[in-house]
């Protein structure tokens, strides 16, 4: 742990003030990756009686999304940076450059300027990496992503790490499409609402999500701590 992170007090997060977690979804999202984060991040919220909710949130417009595979989910409402603290970036799509998936997020310069700019706690799952790397949130830090992205990765500056999960401060990836399951477990420490929600990803915000974020130091040998 970084000496900008040790005896931080954050507020405990309740059900009044949970710590809101976002998964973004979009036309070509990979279901595997999603899926465990809304299990495990969900049941998070329901062993603390509410102190974590966890809602899905589309990139564009509300209404269906269809999944790489051919999964309809319905998602309710858009992404609003200011409603969340963590927002969970899926991949999806990456081979296919003119199909739906991460690079029809890439190509929208206004979704990535608003990305850019939120202030919640970005975790890249797979190839949702380059995602958060097209809004320039992985130049010059630690990260990883799927094993035939890493290259691309590299080449927009990030410094790729070979792990499974890689916890860069207020920076969380995850390589592999399966690593969706690793990452949520990472963050389960959120389950137990010690360590209280984010006000951004700067300063004592972005610190609290940070510690509400870090509890699990057993969840493996795969995961990289960078700070």
């Amino acid at each position: 742990m970084s000496a900008g992170l040790a005896g931080v007090t954050a507020p405990a997060a309740s059900a009044a003030a949970p710590l809101r977690v976002q998964i973004l979804m979009f036309d070509g999202v990979e279901e595997q990756d999603f899926v465990a984060p809304v299990e495990v991040l969900g049941l998070a919220g329901k062993l603390t009686g509410g102190a974590v909710v966890t809602s899905p949130v589309a990139a564009g417009r509300p209404g269906p999304v269809k999944c790489t595979y051919g999964t309809v989910v319905e998602v309710p409402r858009s992404w609003s940076p200011g409603e969340a603290d963590v927002l969970v970036v899926p991949g999806g799509g990456y081979t296919d450059r003119n199909g739906p998936g991460v690079h029809r997020l890439n190509a929208d310069q206004g979704f990535l300027r608003r990305l850019a700019a939120s202030r919640a706690l970005p975790v890249g799952i797979c190839t949702g990496t380059m995602v958060l790397s097209a809004a320039g949130l992985t130049k010059g830090r630690n990260a990883t992503t799927h094993h035939g992205a890493k290259a691309d990765l590299a080449a927009q500056g990030a410094k790729v790490i070979d792990a499974r999960v890689v916890d860069d401060g207020d920076l969380i990836t995850g390589g592999g499409i399966t690593a969706g399951l690793e990452v949520s477990l990472w963050a389960r420490g959120a389950l137990s609402g010690r360590e209280g929600r984010s006000a951004g990803r700067s300063g004592a915000g972005v610190r609290a999500a940070r510690h509400c974020l870090a509890g699990l130091a057993r969840a493996g040998p795969q995961v990289r701590r960078t700070v």
